[in-house]
């Protein structure tokens, strides 16, 4: 006789790979064993009926600024995974840079693993950095484990972190591309940026115009084309970006992009005077940007949306546009974020599961995550579509709760979030998400 299943989640809303649909997903150990109809016999330690509630795969973030060891004040492994389950998101891919040591070479690396090590309640994967001078030590980070790597064109923000220039960039790509790694790309153009004239945030959008990061794509386009490395243009914001990268798509270039919750809700003008929560590099533009970033979605320009959670103490966001730290915290709050917005435009659950859970697994090459599936983790969040909620920066996880979202009411609600079958309630048990292995 075959045993009892450990748990049984039944929806009528289940959004698999194929769209919603009523189903009972089974789940023996930490995976999904099979999908049955909602409503089918099944003997089961737990059995979960979710109703008209949705169940969607746990998100993947692959934008995450973690920033531990060195900057734990800014946030830590316990705290950002605490948020990303509030949220529903079971897996997160941390950022090399704002821990320090950042993580540029495998001693760094293992830093990094040490001070994460049992504090984890969701998944969590690592990209490497890539920085002049460290050429070297993209292959062992590969071989060490690493999802890709992440490298700026125009300056991070913090020292120990610089970008990549002239031949640097060309050699990183060939390198990475030797051995078919990914890189990820922050493009913005330094010869098109500049200091904000003043402290308000028209000033600060100017010295970020459209143009640096348009110039960027297509710099990088081109690197591509000629070194055939795959590359991936993180946090789009500009909608001046968009006729490139479908260009690049068109020729089958290994070219793909992301957008991020704060560029497809939030507009220039409507950020509050000396609201510098809303400061973020590259920076938020105007409604009619973001319709276009929309219509890139809709369209498969940009295929996943990911938070760029970037988040900093309070007051190193202050004193105002000019000066404050270009960030922003909002991990817990994407889902709801994104799926208020979408709903508005007629978009379904299902697009936001692909762009928020299938394609950010598909483009880290993290197997078993993305997506309600046989033989997937059973990663799964039961989340109430209609409920509305105000956002009060001051009951969120992140360890600084510093949101430009505090105040507003979003649609959508995390109720239970698993993680490989089991509830994210108490201890953490999130597995490191290391390349061909799991430790």
């Amino acid at each position: 006789m075959t045993p009892p299943l450990d748990l049984v989640v039944r929806s009528r809303r289940t959004v698999t790979p194929e769209g919603e649909r009523p189903a009972a997903v089974a789940v023996r150990g930490e995976r999904i064993e099979a999908l049955h109809p909602y409503d089918a016999p099944l003997a089961a330690a737990e059995d979960v009926d979710l109703r008209d509630l949705a169940l969607l795969p746990g998100l993947v973030d692959t934008h995450v600024h973690v920033n531990e060891p060195g900057r734990t004040h800014w946030e830590g492994f316990a705290s950002a995974t605490r948020a990303a389950a509030a949220g529903g998101v079971t897996t997160i891919v941390d950022m090399p840079l704002n821990s320090l040591p950042p993580t540029t070479d495998v001693a760094a690396l293992e830093a990094k693993l040490a001070a994460a090590r049992g504090q984890c309640h969701v998944d969590v994967g690592f990209w490497g950095g890539a920085v002049p001078g460290n050429v070297k030590e993209l292959g062992p980070l590969h071989e060490r484990g690493v999802l890709g790597f992440k490298c700026f064109m125009s300056p991070s923000g913090v020292a120990e972190f610089p970008p990549l220039a002239g031949g640097d960039l060309r050699r990183a790509l060939e390198e990475v591309a030797g051995f078919g790694g990914l890189m990820v790309v922050h493009a913005e153009d330094p010869a098109l940026l500049a200091e904000p004239d003043g402290p308000t945030y028209p000033e600060f959008l100017a010295s970020r115009p459209e143009a640096a990061e348009r110039g960027a794509v297509r710099r990088l386009v081109e690197l591509a084309r000629e070194t055939g490395a795959r590359v991936h243009v993180l946090h789009v914001s500009s909608a001046a970006c968009l006729d490139v990268l479908a260009a690049a798509r068109a020729d089958g270039l290994p070219v793909t992009a992301e957008t991020c919750p704060h560029y497809l809700t939030l507009e220039a003008e409507r950020v509050p005077e000396g609201a510098t929560a809303f400061k973020c590099c590259p920076p938020i533009r105007s409604a009619a940007n973001r319709d276009l970033l929309w219509e890139g979605l809709a369209e498969g320009t940009l295929s996943c949306v990911v938070s760029d959670h970037s988040p900093s103490t309070a007051d190193l966001k202050v004193p105002d546009f000019a000066a404050a730290w270009g960030g922003i915290a909002s991990l817990q709050l994407g889902l709801s974020a994104v799926w208020t917005e979408a709903a508005r435009r007629g978009h379904r659950l299902a697009d936001v599961a692909r762009w928020m859970a299938a394609a950010p697994a598909a483009l880290a090459g993290i197997p078993g995550k993305g997506a309600i599936a046989p033989g997937n983790d059973a990663d799964l969040v039961a989340f109430d579509p209609a409920a509305d909620h105000a956002v009060d920066a001051a009951r969120l996880h992140h360890k600084n709760p510093v949101t430009p979202y505090h105040g507003q009411v979003l649609k959508g609600a995390v109720l239970t979030t698993w993680l490989r079958g089991r509830p994210v309630d108490g201890e953490p048990h999130g597995k490191f998400l290391l390349r061909e292995s799991t430790g």
